[in-house]
This record gives C-alpha cells, structure tokens and sequence, in this order.
C-alpha cells in the first residue's frame, strides 16, 4: 500500500471521523468499509463521504495529547497519523505523487508534500481549509 493510501485511510476511516454527508447513528457507528452496503437509499455520491480533515486531525492530536505543528509540517501530520516520516518515506511520497524538485532539498521538498497533500486530501473527499492548501 502506497504512503498516501495509508494517509487516506488513517483520516477518512478514523473511528470518531467527523462526516457531513451522513449524519445519521447507524451509518456512524457501522465500521468504514461497510458503509456502502450499509446505506442503500443514499445517493450515489453518499459512499464517498466528505471528511472534515482539519476537524479529525484536530480530534487526533487532542486524544494523543501531542504537540504537533501538522498544519505545516509533513513529518509532524505523518506522526500524528502514526506513519513513518523519516526521510526516506518522505522521498517515497514525493516519488508518488511525482515530485519533480530536488529530493536532497528536504525542506523544499517537505513544504511542497504538505500542499500536494492537503489538496490530494480535498480531491478525494476530504473537506480542507483553504489555508492548510
């Protein structure tokens, strides 16, 4: 599994992730990979829930207590999902999401991954706040 599959899936199916697109109990409380077969009468869009991904960050660092600057930092939002964010994995990501910058300069390189991030984030559902784009 790719890193930034990993990272959809440590946000979208996050057990207390915050849905605005179904907000009824049943759907909530039934484990993520059975919502599509759980909700029959939903729109077709209703599988691909919108996720609000600063809100469930938000949750995640408060419940971990950790004092982590995701909202900027690559390796900071990889810690927090709990994802390798050595360098390596970081050029990993880069190569998967086709970074064309110079992998040695990491801190180029980091800013540019949180960005392509967060905006991968938004392509795929997830409700992103202009300022973490």
């Amino acid at each position: 599994m790719s890193i930034f599959s990993n990272i959809l899936n440590k946000i979208f199916h996050h057990d207390s992730a915050p849905a605005s697109a179904s907000p009824d109990a049943a759907t909530a409380a039934a484990p993520a990979t059975s919502t599509p077969a759980s909700a029959p009468d939903q729109p077709a869009a209703a599988p691909m829930q919108e996720v609000d991904v600063e809100a469930v960050l938000t949750q995640m660092q408060a419940s971990q207590g950790a004092q982590l600057n995701w909202r900027t930092s690559i390796v900071d939002l990889m810690k927090l999902l709990g994802l390798d964010s050595s360098l390596s994995a970081r050029k990993e990501l880069a190569s998967e999401l086709h970074y064309t910058g110079d992998t040695e300069d990491s801190a180029s390189m980091n800013i540019w991954l949180h960005k392509q991030v967060m905006q991968k984030l938004a392509e795929n559902g997830g409700k992103v706040p202009d300022d973490l784009k």
